[in-house]
């Protein structure tokens, strides 16, 4: 028998309670007993009937009543009963307050996805704030560390030379930095030979400029943010450092269109650069006088050019930043990070002038940055002009005498002057200060070459720790621009080498080429030339050139052309970019330093031509040897040698250096010249 609809009358049965357990284990009581009546009577008796006969006014008022209670009771259930913290909840939701009226609906979610702007004036409140917090905080500035490579990001270790990145197969070697443009004729020598033992700052950097990256200015770290070595401060004194470092890129007007500003940079961060540039160039046209938005559309237009490999393209981007710089209205840290990174990417083409034209500018404004003082040092540098970079590291360590960046490149200054004595407690000072842009394979180089020349064993101990330090392949084995993988051993026989044609023809016709030399030895002529790379100690040594980086000497063939004409064919020798063909004298009382070359990527050959009964000797690591006439020595010159002439006449000879047999053609071919 179906109950009775809408009874007042029906008696009122009594529930019992239900049991309610919260998240804390903590019992509640579900229900008073009338209220459960009222739930069993209007709620769950009548629901039968109520499904075969309709809904009435009644029942309609029954649900709405149902409903009603059980949202109290919802609420109840989550505040009282603590099921959710309500106020985290809702402390969540207001940052979602896009349009600024106290809460999160459906107005708010039109502004986050886009459909709806941002009111004027909240933004424009948000700008002030922000500025007013901004106002109270010492701005700090993330700096670009200058390296001996011509570019250090900053705060960062500087890229090993020792480990060259060789273009994939296949893709062109006229890469964005690997066709160096100079400006001038001085700046031609930035491809010159590379003497690593002569203190030859500009010759050094060669090799290591066109092989540079670019890196985002914002992510360096400064000199003065570095006190000592890194691994030796706290985590979280690092971490709180690092959180310090944000520069300050926007002016006032530029804060209300961040989020556009924000928008374009997002695609760059991507890799979208194509896109990026077209949204920098748009905001660029909207608001022509936010140096913001110029720095982004360079930025953009740099990884551009880095992607497409097109000096053209990245000569766009010197220009913009250019323009980004001289905008008024600039903050000082944008003008700052986009001159350096000018500066950079100028020095990135081998436009060496530029650069330094651009970090006197920088100097100039920013006077008191002892940093920028140091990249215009090595800007001085890197067009041979060591007597400005002296006098540059002189006021540097005047005002900052613990500078360790300052003190290994003043140190590699003095010797370069031959004072080697003076040279080693800067050069040994900077290296145990570990600032950035100390650990640098040639820092260590010339401080063990500078200790080895007073006679100092502790040089072996720096050499060990350059090798520690992944700069050198060995303790004896010291060259700074090597490709991996190699085969490394000091002495090599003619089959190891595979060059076994070559080395046959010149001990065939060594008295051939033995009195073509002695024919250009005559004094008058001056075809000799005395050795300029400082390994002498004592002595006279001449050379004569016929081949430099794979570059015939004309002139000088002219003299010897049955030589030249012998190694035409050749081109293991000939097209050696990284070697020289040339001949030797050294008279009697010399005596050359311990050194290495520079690259891995060569072996040298001796074709003995005039060789004293005695006295004359050269040594490679711990295995010393002699020249004999008409016969070839094989040796790797990147492994320590040293050589003495003690005898009563000269010692003439013919040195072939050759590309390393395990190296490929396509190597050969995009290796750059030393």
């Amino acid at each position: 028998m179906a109950p009775r609809k809408n009874s007042r009358n029906q008696s009122k049965k009594e529930v019992k309670p239900a049991a309610m357990v919260n998240k804390n284990g903590v019992k509640a009581e579900a229900a008073t007993a009338s209220g459960g009546g009222d739930v069993a009577s209007g709620g769950v008796a009548s629901g039968g009937g109520g499904a075969a006969s309709g809904f009435s006014g009644t029942k309609i008022f029954t649900w709405f009543m149902v409903l009603a209670l059980l949202g109290v009771w919802s609420s109840v259930a989550v505040v009282w009963l603590d099921l959710v913290d309500y106020d985290n909840v809702i402390g969540k939701l207001s940052a979602y307050d896009a349009d600024g009226d106290g809460d999160f609906d459906v107005e708010d979610a039109k502004v986050l996805l886009g459909v709806k702007e941002r009111p004027v004036s909240l933004v424009q409140k948000e700008a002030k704030e922000e500025s007013a917090v901004e106002e109270q905080t010492e701005p700090i500035v993330e700096e670009v560390i200058q390296t001996t490579e011509g570019t250090e990001e900053e705060g960062q270790l500087p890229p090993n030379p020792s480990q060259e990145q060789q273009a994939p197969e296949g893709e062109s070697p006229d890469a964005v930095g690997t066709t160096a443009k100079a400006e001038d004729a001085t700046e031609e020598s930035f491809e010159g030979k590379l003497a690593v033992e002569a203190g030859s700052f500009e010759a050094e950097a060669a090799v290591q400029v066109e092989e540079k990256e670019p890196v985002a200015v914002e992510e360096k770290t400064t000199q003065e943010d570095s006190e000592g070595n890194a691994e030796d401060q706290p985590e979280d004194m690092l971490q709180y450092k690092a959180k310090k470092k944000k520069p300050k890129l926007l002016n006032a007007f530029e804060k209300t269109i961040k989020a556009e500003i924000d928008a374009a940079e997002k695609l760059r961060k991507k890799g979208k650069v194509e896109e990026a540039v077209r949204a920098f160039d748009t905001l660029v046209q909207q608001y022509p006088q936010s140096p913001r938005c110029r720095y982004g559309k360079a930025l953009a237009e740099d990884d551009l050019a880095e992607k497409m490999r097109s000096n053209d393209m990245l000569q766009k981007a010197l220009s913009t930043y250019k323009e980004a710089s001289e905008l008024p209205n600039a903050m000082p840290d944008l003008i700052k990070a986009t001159l350096k990174k000018r500066a950079e990417r100028q020095q990135f083409l081998g436009r060496m002038r530029g650069a330094l034209a651009t970090l006197e500018k920088l100097v100039q404004i920013f006077s008191e940055d002892v940093a920028l003082k140091n990249d215009l040092g090595v800007a001085h540098l890197l067009i041979g002009d060591n007597k400005s970079a002296k006098r540059v590291y002189e006021e540097v360590l005047a005002i900052a005498p613990s500078n360790g960046f300052a003190k290994v490149h003043y140190g590699f200054i003095l010797k370069s002057e031959n004072k080697i004595a003076e040279s080693i407690p800067f050069l040994r000072d900077g290296l145990e200060s570990g600032d950035p842009g100390t650990d640098d394979g040639r820092f260590y180089f010339h401080l063990g070459d500078a200790l080895q020349r007073m006679g100092d064993d502790s040089a072996y101990k720096w050499y060990e720790r350059g090798h520690q330090r992944g700069h050198f392949a060995s303790v004896w084995q010291r060259s700074l621009y090597n490709v991996d993988g190699l085969k490394a051993q000091p002495w090599w026989t003619p089959k190891d080498t595979g060059y076994m044609d070559l080395i046959k023809t010149l001990e065939r016709n060594w008295r051939t080429i033995r009195d073509e030399a002695l024919s250009v030895m005559d004094k008058t002529t001056g075809l000799f030339v005395p050795e300029e790379e400082n390994l002498r100690e004592k002595g006279e040594w001449g050379q004569f050139t016929l081949w430099q980086q794979g570059k015939k000497a004309g002139e000088s063939c002219h003299s010897v052309p049955k030589t030249c004409g012998l190694l035409e064919r050749y081109t293991e020798a000939t097209g050696c970019k990284r070697g020289q063909i040339k001949f030797s004298v050294m008279q009697p009382g010399t005596h050359v330093w311990p050194h290495t070359g520079p690259t891995n990527c060569r072996l040298r050959m001796h074709l003995g031509l005039v060789i004293p009964k005695t006295g004359c000797k050269i040594r490679c690591t711990n295995d010393t040897r002699a020249w004999e006439e008409g016969k070839v020595l094989i040796f790797d010159d990147s492994f320590e040698h040293e050589v003495w002439q003690d005898a009563d006449s000269y010692r003439l000879i013919f040195i072939v250096d050759v590309w390393h047999p395990e190296l490929t053609q396509y190597q050969r071919q995009t290796l750059s010249p030393i």
